[in-house]
C-alpha cells in the first residue's frame, strides 16, 4: 500500500466514525426537541418584532401629542370658565 492510499483509508474511517458518532445523534435529537419546544411557544421573528417596535414608537409620539393637545384644551376651558365666573 502506498502512503496516500493509507491516508485516504484513515480519512474514510474517521469520516465514517464521525457520521456514526453518538454526538451527531444527540445533536439531531436536541435540535428536534428544541424545534418542537420553540414551535409550541408564541414567538415572533426579529423582523416582526422590529415592525411592532416601530409601530409602538409612533404610537408613543402620537400619544404625547394628543396629551399635550388635551392639556392645552383643558387650560383654555379652565381659563374661559374663570372669565365667566
Amino acid at each position: 500500500m502506498s502512503t496516500p492510499r493509507i491516508l485516504d483509508e484513515i480519512g474514510a474511517k474517521l469520516s465514517e466514525l464521525a457520521a456514526n458518532s453518538p454526538v451527531r445523534d444527540i445533536e439531531k435529537n436536541a435540535r428536534a426537541l428544541l424545534g418542537s419546544a420553540f414551535g409550541k411557544l408564541d414567538l415572533v421573528t426579529r423582523e416582526e418584532f422590529e415592525v411592532q417596535r416601530e409601530v409602538l414608537a409612533q404610537a408613543r409620539v402620537k400619544l404625547a401629542e394628543l396629551e399635550a393637545r388635551v392639556a392645552e384644551l383643558e387650560a383654555r376651558l379652565a381659563a374661559g370658565g374663570a372669565d365667566k365666573g
